[in-house]
């Protein structure tokens, strides 16, 4: 599996921790878009980076970090194609993937202890879409709008 991540200053001590779990991992693939410290930097410039580079193909999966998750999601979905959904509990992973075919996972790093992030994390890349009804929605979120 080939993942995705980014973050802002904010998210930048949790996206070091997931960094480290799923490396460890031999059938995980990480790209580290950035930023590689934590000094002050703009979370839309890493949600579009991230974004535009997961368009292009070639990944699995995407995590985007902040600190509370609203602004990374908001920016990552003016992408037409992204579908970023901000999950702060397991639960939310499981629905966002089945019921929304979630492709950006979004974290808040202020709110979110490192060993529920990476249950989150699992769930979100475990789970399947259900397609079905809910295709019909996704495929309506796909039309609409976007910069992309």
């Amino acid at each position: 599996m080939k993942i995705l991540l980014a973050s802002d200053h904010a998210g930048y001590g949790l996206k070091r921790d997931l960094i480290a779990e799923l490396s460890s991992r031999s059938d995980v693939k990480v790209t580290d878009l950035g930023p590689d410290s934590a000094d002050s930097v703009d979370y839309p410039d890493y949600a579009h980076l991230l974004s535009r580079r997961f368009l292009q193909g070639g990944f699995d999966s995407a995590i985007l970090i902040c600190n509370s998750g609203i602004g990374m999601s908001m920016a990552a979905n003016r992408h037409r194609g992204i579908r970023a959904a901000l999950c702060l509990f397991p639960a939310m992973a499981w629905w966002a993937r089945h019921h929304n075919n979630a492709n950006v996972l979004v974290l808040g790093g202020g709110f979110t202890a490192p060993f529920l992030a990476m249950e989150i994390v699992d769930v979100f890349l475990r789970e399947p879409f259900d397609g079905g009804r809910h295709e019909r929605r996704t495929e309506k979120l796909d039309r609409c709008g976007g910069t992309e």
